[in-house]
């Protein structure tokens, strides 16, 4: 009879082993301030913006539910355009317990870069019913040039 020596758990290879750490460091990389780890469930990139255009101008459209007008901040320079603002919510009150807590509050930031030069003169901004709307015309070297073509 042969005796078997037997392992709790086996030897891993390195390369297994170098993966479990590597896996280790990105859930402490994807781990919030607060020590909630990422959930899929958590909302994405805030706010979510929209970004179209036409021949004259730029369009971005975004979602800001629950801010005030006064706390967006709208800067554009070259082809780069920075959204800041501040999301407040009510404070719940005394002995309130949240059973679920998917909005956050704080300050954000987005910057995006524009698919061509803007002329910052022009610039329209319109919030209504929580949907802001930018209008950004296009500098005018950066517009579409109609050319007509000659028979001879």
């Amino acid at each position: 009879m042969a005796v078997i020596r037997w392992y709790e758990r086996p030897a891993l290879p390195r390369s297994l082993d170098v993966m479990g750490q590597l896996k280790k460091e990105m859930d402490r990389l994807f781990t919030d301030f607060s020590g909630r780890t990422a959930s899929p469930h958590r909302a994405g990139v805030f706010p979510p913006i929209n970004v179209s255009e036409d021949s004259e101008n730029l369009y971005v459209s975004s979602e800001l539910p629950g801010i005030e007008p006064d706390d967006i901040d709208i800067s554009v320079e070259g082809e780069t355009l920075m959204l800041r603002g501040e999301r407040k919510l009510p404070e719940a009150g005394e002995g309130v317990n949240y059973h679920r807590r998917e909005r956050e509050a704080g300050r954000f930031r987005r910057i995006i870069t524009l698919p061509a030069r803007i002329n910052p003169d022009g610039v329209d901004a319109i919030f209504k019913n929580g949907v802001l709307k930018i209008v950004l015309p296009k500098a005018v070297e950066d517009r579409a040039k109609q050319v007509k073509v000659k028979v001879q």
